[in-house]
């Protein structure tokens, strides 16, 4: 009985051990299958992490661009919404400033239409007057020469001779166009008109050597074109008045030339005297056939650095003008 039992448990031992034995390699065998499948797994998984990376950060840049273009795009905003802030400012400082202007020249009309009213009253009674002298007996009437501020306004051609330098140009230019207008003023309608600078350059360079036409939209040209002009000047008008003779002087035209200056440069006035009066003939009575009126601007009053240059300017221009049948009218202020 002892032998039965010693052999059930040697077979039940040897069992055991089979079971065991199968069940660690059976364990062994996967973990040979798995350590074989991991480098593909590996490689795998590590692709997959490797694109997403890159697709990370290909968004993470797209998205950076994005935002500086955003950025960009957002203080070109900002800076337009400045500037028609600012626009908009300075368009209402103008508002206000052309309504100021409205009031003021609405006043000044107002004035003008009762002072038009006032001057049509006194007309009536100088027409009057006048009535009452002409049928006087012995009354002889003045001739048709007329003369406006001491300067005759006879003629049928206007020349202007004005100077360039930067000296009118910087301080008396404003005075400059305001006395050309006046000038044009006094002659309602004349044949030709001609500016040139001291120089002898012409303002206009296509009317060079000939006539302006003289027409209401010609005037305004010349008005309008002086404001810009500039031309070189060495601050002597001898140059220009005698070119100015030379090219339009004829025996059958009356011709006023005005100079408009403020210096003289040159050293010899008695030359300069002596070479207009061969220039300028006389008429059978007597008379230079261009008039010579000249309007002496005080720019050089400013300082006395060149109180020589400014004083042979007025010499000149008073000699000139007396012996050319004109005026000089010396200006005491630059407005």
């Amino acid at each position: 009985m002892s032998r039965s039992r010693r052999r059930d448990t040697q077979i039940f031992s040897m069992s055991f051990l089979d079971v065991v034995s199968c069940g660690f390699g059976a364990v062994i065998l996967l973990l040979v299958l798995a350590l074989s499948l991991e480098p593909v797994t590996v490689k795998r998984v590590t692709e997959g992490l490797r694109i997403d990376v890159a697709e990370s950060t290909a968004a993470r840049k797209k998205h950076d661009r994005e935002t500086e273009l955003l950025m960009v795009e957002l203080a070109e905003q900002e800076r337009i919404a400045a500037n028609l802030s600012r626009e908009l400012k300075r368009v209402k400082q103008q508002s206000l400033q052309s309504n100021a202007i409205i009031a003021k020249t609405s006043d000044q009309l107002a004035r003008q239409q009762q002072k038009a009213k006032e001057l049509e009253i006194v007309r009536q009674r100088l027409s009057d007057e006048m009535r009452r002298l002409l049928e006087q007996p012995g009354y002889n009437p003045p001739k048709e020469n007329s003369i406006i501020g001491g300067i005759p306004v006879d003629s049928e051609y206007i020349l202007f001779i004005i100077d360039t330098s930067g000296s009118m140009q910087q301080f008396a230019w404003p005075l400059v166009i305001k006395k050309v207008r006046e000038v044009l003023e006094v002659y309602p309608r004349v044949k030709g008109i001609q500016i040139m600078n001291d120089m002898g350059r012409y303002m206009f360079e296509t009317y060079s050597g000939r006539w302006i036409p003289d027409t209401p939209s010609r005037r305004r040209a010349v008005v309008d074109r002086l404001r810009s002009w500039n031309s070189f000047s060495n601050s002597s008008p001898v140059e220009g008045i005698v070119s100015a003779i030379r090219g339009f002087y004829r025996k059958d035209r009356r011709i006023s030339l005005y100079v408009f200056g403020d210096d003289f440069t040159g050293r010899n006035i008695t030359n300069v005297v002596k070479e207009v009066a061969r220039i300028n003939a006389l008429d059978r009575n007597g008379r230079p056939r261009v008039r010579i009126h000249a309007f002496g601007f005080p720019v050089l009053f400013r300082s006395n650095k060149h109180k020589a240059n400014r004083e042979r300017f007025a010499h000149l221009m008073r000699v000139l003008t007396e012996r050319n049948a004109g005026s000089f009218v010396g200006l005491n202020a630059l407005k």
